[in-house]
Parts: C-alpha cells; structure tokens; sequence
C-alpha cells in the first residue's frame, strides 16, 4: 500500500473536481479524501500502486469539462487512510485558485426541467455541478455554498441527500436547489406592486404578445424583452431605452429557430450551442423575419439560445420567432441587477418585471462574438468567457492595467495569468466608476491579489487614467503610461510578446506619442520597446469629438485635399443631400481658420467617411455605427480579388494618402460602378496596401510575425482580407481570438507590456 498527496491547480473549483475524484478513486479501490485548499484541490489517498497510476491516467483523461488542469503535483504522504474515500470540508487560507465562468443549463437538466414526472419540473434554477451559476454568485473562493449567495437558501432534506451523495452528479453541486428550498420568480408592476397571477409564464407570453416590453432578471443582470415580431414594440423600446439604432440582441428557442432567421456557419452553430452560449453576429436571411428595428441598416443580427432553464421556458412557451433581450440599462448605463436598483432605473422602460430572490454577487453582461471565416472575434468578453485567466509572457503579480475610456474592462495579474475584468461599459458615468471600482474590490479578494504597479493609457483624460493617477498618488504605487496604440499590439501578441514583431493596429483613435491622434499604425515591436514605422497620412477632424459623431465632416475634410471648396461641397450634398450648404461652409471656414481641427491617422474615420460618400448616412448613433453600414455594403457585392483600391506606400515618410482611397471611390462612382462593389474595393485595397507595407517593412530586419487589433478588425470581412494578404506574402498574421481587439482588449495589453517592463 501506497499513501500519497495530489494537488491539482487550475479551475478545479465550483466545476464538479471533488465529486469526480471521489467517483474516480471508489472505482479504483482507493482511500482517502479530498478537499478544496487555497492552491487548488488537495487530494491525500492510499492504495495499490497500480490502482493509484490508474487513478493518476483517469485524473487526466476523464476530468470533468468544465475544469482545467494547469498542473498537478503528486509527492509522498506518511498517513495511511483506510475506509471509504471521502469529500472533506475546504482548507482555509488566501486562494490561489480560479473562478469558474457562468455556464449554460446542461441537457440532463433541461430534462428534468421539461419532464412532468421530476420534482424539478418547470423550476427556472435547476443546476448541478456541470452547469450554471459560478462567477455572478461567488463571494469567496474555496468554493462553498456559504461563500456564495445560495447560502441564502438552507437545502431541504430531498436536496441535502442529493448533496451528499457521491452517485449524484449534485454531489457538493453549491448551487444545488429545487422548488422547496431555493430560489422563487415574482411578477412586479412598473410601480413596484406585486403582481399575483395563476401562471406567471402564462401571464408574460400573453403581454408580451400585446406589445408589453418586460425586465428580465437574468444570471448576471437584468434583461429588456420584447416581441422581436412587432416593428411597435421595438420601437417602443429604442424610444424608452433611449437607442436609436444600435442592434438588439434576440433569443430563438433553439438552433433550428436559429436557422430561420440567419445564415449560420459551422463555426457560429457551435459557438450557440456551446457551454458558454455567448451572442453570435450572424448573416440576416432574406428576406428578414423579425421587425427591421431590431438591427436596421446592417446586414447582422445577433442571436443567441437560452442559457439558463428560467429563458428556456419562456422560449419554449413563446409561439413567436425571437424574443428580443437587450442588456437591462438606459443607453451609457452600466448594467442593472439589484432588483430595488432595477426598480428605480428600468420603471421608465418596462412595463413589466420578472424578478427572482437570488442575490447576483458580481453583475454579468452577456459575450458577444462574431466569426471571420474559423476565426473568432470576440467582440465583448463577459459571460461564459470571464474571469478566465489569460496568459503573460513573464511572471508578474500585482500589474493593474486601468484600461480605455470606451468598453472599459481592467486587467489585474497573479504570478504567470492575467485576469481580465468582465465587459463594464463606457467609462464616462458616475454608474460605471461604481461598478469598476466594485468590480475590481471583487477580483482582488476573488484571486488573493492587491495591485502593485500601474499601467494606464497616455490620454490624461481618459477616467481610466485619471483613476490610475489618484490610486498610484494614494497608496503610493508606481504608475507607467502606455500608448493607446501599442497596448492594442500587446493585447494580441500576449504570451508571444517579448520577442520582435510587427503590428498593424487600426482603430478610432488614441492620442500618440506625438499629442496627435493616432489610429492606422504599423508598429514595431521588441521587448517593452515599440518603434511606429508607418501609418495613415494625417487629415483633420474639424470639431474634433465632433468628427467622430459626424463623419460627413471628416469625408469633407478630405474632398478638400482633393477639390476645390465648390466642387467638394457639390460631391457632400449629393452624397448627403439633408446636409445644409450653411452648415458645410461653417466647417470649410472651420478648416481654414485651423479652429478646433486636430489632426489623426485614424483608419476607423477613413472606413466612416467613404459610407458617408457611399450614402451609408451621415451620423454615428453608436460608436462605428457607418463603418458596419460600410461593412454591410461591401458584403452585398461579389469577391474580386484583384479589384481592390491599391495606393502606394511612401518609404520615405512611412505613410498612407487616405484621401487616395476616396479618389478611387470617386472615379468608380461617376462611372457607374455598383455602391457594393466600391465599398468591397475599398476594404480589400486597403488590406493589400497595408499589407505591402507591412511586407516591406519586414523585409528590413527579417520580422514574419504581424500582430492584428484595433476597432477595425471587429469588421470580419476586413480581418479575413489582411490575413490572406499578410499570409500571401510569407507573412504570420496574429490575432486575438479570446481578447476583443476593440478597447475591450487594452487593458490585458497594458499588463502584457507591463511583465516584460517590470522583472519579477
């Protein structure tokens, strides 16, 4: 006989390990027990030797899905145990240990969810240990029910045995409960009444069917929903939420629903029906099912299925197509999901609310991804991705990366990993500063690490990194700055960051070392040192700020590099014909007086200004708005592989003419080419420009690895474009597909350059 230690460290709590090794080690014969401690999962066990390999193989191979092994350890033990192999009770001490990202309900579940015979018939909380709340209910790792919000909900004796039985996929499931003794819905009026009805289901399908939008209090916050069917209520509900174009979301019942209403790809089927069960931009089918409100002027629509047994009951029951669920907010809010919170802030919105008493610990707002080609561009990570850690090129703990003004996440590291904060929102509301700083309070105590050094972007007024400067002037921490820019090279390098590359970072704007606006850079970078090499000829922005809510002004800006003053106001009001001629001179004389005209490279302001001189519009009602118009417009048209605006790359001063891309535009329109056709022409010719440039470039020193990030590679056709260009000319493109390569991303950036900055 044999005694010996195992410690397995990675996410290994709250993912069914312990029920699974207590499985494993009574089918091997093996005693002994095992329990939750602050660096994994302890597991002290005697037996024969062989029966202990076999255990050790199985360990490996068979681990439960949700859980992943980062590394176990297995030494000799002195104490012998004998008896029945037991779970014991968590070791205290600080944790070192992961979190476990919510879930989506697992098909044993749904079964008894759906089956009349269970006594989990019908009950909208029904989890077990492969499935369900993680994250949005932790309050302290080990993982425990009383360090979680289901202590609130002492288990009956039916639950209890469940709990405590190793054949039992509930064995030590914490979020275990049932109709009796955990968690309830209830009906609120907009007022706050409680609503008493025979069937609340019942009750809700039948408003929702006259036109009723409802607040939906989810797993990690509240939803808005309303009859994706019916052009009125959408529209209700852009006037009431205060959104006038940008896309909502929709749930469908299932894939085949899916199908309906999308063209679906391999690559999106999966990533719907997977445990993390994120949105998905799909292509709309034509003609479009659901109201045109729900995703107007695009050629997407996000869909996802039901990911908790509360939203599969309600789209089992739903006769219609989609439910549309939006994030619970007024537009620029954080999320809801406090219910006294929802209460106050969404009774101008629905008219109706379904509310649960399961208290959400940490907020949670719902993934988005989208697919270019295999490859996946995550476009927002929260649920079902965070708090997953990601890697660091060189062990760090105690980096703080603050992040952007706009998708605002932050990034704290421990040892190797960085953690990356779920999605908060814009950081520019007294709301959103709460919720970053409670979120941050929360991943300190969650992963047992307190912030030692600062990296914040150079923007000095950006909250972000005002919230830097107070926190490092406060406690008396170290403070870098790091160039928009070059933070999103480092976000999409990550591990591989260190050596030399090359990036092409193409985006909005971030102020660059130069106090100008940057956003369509080639970089080089080696080690913490980054060298920008090349970019977009700067043009202006009259009205700076401005420029980016009205993009009519950039595209004017630039037919005046090109034209006379009457020719290129001639072009705009053809293009834009609701523009006046007054409203045109006063930014003409804007330009010429050199009054509020900043300058940028911004790739992410040329792509808006050739939609306005396509007729995509004039004016961003959300960020990018014309720039997917362009998107959408380019995929109408068929792929010519030759056809692509190519401009010439100047060695000499390492620039880009942008207005260049808007000539050739120009030529194509007046002869008559199809709108699609130069919209496509644009996007392939500005991937092949860049990617000669990048080609040339590399050719320098000998660099093949070309990092990708920035706004603009959100756009799937685009991304697909650069890396057949890049691939074409021997070049390794590198992208991103856990970190959005929007602002989301740059704060994991700040703390990759920030490892290999600081040694130790």
């Amino acid at each position: 006989m044999k005694s010996l230690r195992i410690l397995v460290d990675g996410r290994v709590q709250g993912v069914g390990f312990r029920p699974f090794l207590v499985r494993l080690a009574r089918r091997f014969s093996l005693s002994g027990e095992v329990r939750n401690v602050p660096e994994g999962v302890e597991v002290l066990i005697t037996g024969e030797e062989k029966n202990l390999r076999a255990f050790l193989s199985a360990l490996r191979a068979e681990a439960p899905p949700l859980s992943r092994i980062r590394r176990i350890s297995v030494r000799s033990f002195p104490e012998t145990f004998s008896g029945e192999f037991k779970a014991r009770k968590s070791g205290a001490g600080p944790p070192a240990t992961y979190v476990s990202p919510d879930v989506a309900t697992c098909p044993e579940c749904l079964s008894e969810v759906f089956s009349p015979e269970d006594r989990r018939f019908g009950y909208p909380f029904t989890t077990c240990t492969d499935c369900g709340p993680r994250y949005t209910v932790i309050e302290a790792l080990p993982y425990d029910r009383e360090r979680t919000s289901m202590r609130d909900f002492p288990q009956c004796p039916d639950c209890l045995r469940e709990y405590r039985d190793p054949a039992s996929r509930r064995f030590h499931a914490e979020t275990n409960a049932c109709p009796i003794c955990g968690p309830r819905i209830f009906i609120l009026s907009r007022k706050g009444e409680k609503i008493e009805v025979p069937d609340p289901w019942e009750f809700m399908i039948r408003s929702l069917q006259e036109g009723a939008i409802w607040a939906l209090k989810g797993l990690g916050g509240f939803h808005l929903a309303c009859d994706a069917e019916n052009e009125s209520a959408v529209r209700e509900l852009r006037a009431r939420k205060h959104r006038p174009r940008k896309p909502f979301a929709v749930m469908v019942r299932d894939l085949e629903a899916a199908r309906c209403l999308a063209e679906l790809t391999p690559e999106e089927v999966a990533a719907l029906a997977s445990r993390r069960a994120p949105i998905v931009l799909c292509r709309k089918k034509k003609p479009f099912p659901l109201a045109e409100s729900v995703a107007p002027g695009i050629y997407l629509v996000g869909l996802m299925l039901p990911y908790t047994p509360l939203h599969h009951l309600l789209l089992s029951l739903w006769p219609g197509r989609a439910l549309v669920m939006t994030s619970g907010n007024l537009s620029g809010e954080p999320l809801c999901f406090e219910n006294r919170e929802a209460l106050s802030r969404l009774s101008g919105i629905a008219d109706f609310f379904l509310l649960h008493d399961r208290r959400i610990v940490n907020p949670l707002d719902d993934s988005v991804v989208r697919f270019s080609g295999k490859t996946r561009i995550v476009l927002r990570r929260a649920r079902g991705l965070a708090p997953d850690p990601l890697p660091l090129p060189r062990k760090k703990s105690g980096l703080l990366g603050t992040g952007a003004l706009l998708k605002n996440t932050f990034a704290l590291t421990r040892n190797e990993e960085a953690f990356l904060s779920p999605h908060l929102g814009d950081l520019e509301s007294v709301a959103t500063l709460s919720l970053w700083k409670r979120t941050l309070k929360s991943y300190e105590h969650l992963f047992s690490v307190k912030p030692r050094t600062l990296v914040a972007d150079l923007h000095p007024d950006y909250l972000s990194t005002r919230l830097a400067e107070e926190m490092a002037q406060r406690e008396g921490l170290p403070l870098f700055h790091l160039q928009h820019h070059a933070a999103h090279a480092y976000s999409a390098l990550g591990e591989r960051a260190g050596g030399r590359a090359l990036a092409l970072v193409l985006d909005g704007a971030g102020l660059g070392t130069d106090r100008t606006i940057w956003g369509g850079e080639v970089l080089r970078l080696e080690g913490p040192r980054f060298q920008r090499l090349a970019h977009l000829r700067p043009f202006e922005l009259p009205g700076g700020e401005a420029a980016e809510r009205e993009p009519w002004r950039v595209a004017l800006a630039l037919l005046l590099k090109l034209f006379a003053p009457d020719e290129a106001r001639r072009i705009l009001l053809s293009r834009v014909p609701e523009l006046s001629a007054e409203k045109i001179r006063l930014v003409e004389m804007q330009l010429a007086r050199g009054l509020n005209v900043p300058r940028t490279s911004s790739a992410g302001r040329l792509f808006e200004a050739l939609a306005v001189i396509l007729g995509c519009g004039s004016v961003n009602s959300y960020e990018g708005e014309l720039a997917l118009r362009l998107e959408s417009l380019s995929a109408e048209a068929e792929e010519e592989r030759d056809a692509g605006y190519l401009v010439e790359f100047d060695p000499s001063s390492g620039t880009i003419s942008p207005e260049a891309f808007l000539a050739a535009a120009l030529r194509d329109l007046k002869r008559g080419v199809p709108r699609e056709l130069i919209a496509r022409r644009f996007h392939l010719g500005l991937a092949r420009t860049l990617s000669r440039a990048a080609a040339e470039l590399s050719g320098l020193d000998g660099i093949r690895e070309v990092a990708l990030s920035g706004g603009c590679f959100q756009n799937a056709l685009f991304l697909e474009m650069v890396m057949r260009e890049l691939s074409a000319r021997g070049l390794k493109p590198v992208f991103p597909e856990e970190v959005p390569p929007n602002d989301g991303g740059l704060s994991y950036g700040q703390v990759v350059w920030g490892s290999l900055k600081e040694r130790g």
